[in-house]
C-alpha cells in the first residue's frame, strides 16, 4: 500500500474522452492532484461522493488542487457518468487495474464483482509525495469531504510559503 510521505507511483490512465492523463504531468503544473479512487459509476454511493466532490470544487480550486478520479469503468461508461452528473474535473479509466494494483486499493471480490477500486482518497504533492491518505475496505463508507478539502487547503499554503 502508497504510505504517507512515499513518492506516489506514477501512471497514465486515458480520460472519459480517451485522452491520456499522466499523474506526473499533472503535477509538473505545480498543483496537487486529488487522487479519488471510487468502485462504480452509477452506483448510488459512487454518485453521491462524486457529486460532493463536484459540489466542492470551488474549495479545492482555491487549493489549486486537480482532481482526478478513478475506477475501471470503460471510457465509454464515464463519460457519460460525467455528463449525467456535471462533473468538471477528469475521470480516468483504469479498466485494466493496473494503478488500483499499484496503489493497492482494490476489492478481490466485492460481491462477486472481481478486482474493482476501493473507496480511497490520496492527495499527491506537485513533488510527487502522498500527502493525505484515506482507504477504506467498506464501499458504503465515504470520505470526510471536509477533511480534504482541508488538507488540500493545508498543502497550497506550503506550496506558496
Amino acid at each position: 500500500m502508497v504510505e504517507l510521505g512515499e513518492k506516489a507511483p506514477d501512471f497514465t490512465l486515458p480520460n472519459q474522452d480517451f485522452e491520456p492523463v499522466n499523474l506526473y504531468e499533472v503535477l509538473k503544473r505545480g498543483r496537487p492532484a486529488v487522487l479519488i479512487f471510487f468502485p462504480a459509476a452509477f452506483s448510488p454511493v459512487c454518485t453521491k461522493e462524486l457529486c460532493t466532490f463536484r459540489d466542492k470544487m470551488a474549495q479545492l480550486e482555491k487549493a489549486n488542487a486537480e482532481v482526478l478520479a478513478i475506477s475501471v469503468d470503460s471510457p465509454w461508461c464515464l463519460k457519460k457518468f460525467k455528463d449525467e452528473n456535471r462533473l468538471a474535473f477528469n475521470l480516468l479509466s483504469d479498466y485494466n487495474r493496473e494503478v488500483i494494483k499499484l496503489y493497492n486499493v482494490y476489492h478481490e471480490d466485492l460481491k462477486g464483482l472481481k478486482m474493482v477500486a476501493k473507496r480511497a482518497v490520496f492527495i499527491v504533492k506537485p513533488d510527487g509525495t502522498v500527502a493525505y491518505k484515506w482507504v477504506t475496505d467498506n464501499p458504503l463508507n465515504e470520505p470526510d469531504y471536509d477533511e480534504v478539502v482541508r488538507e488540500a487547503n493545508k498543502i497550497a499554503g506550503e506550496l506558496v510559503a
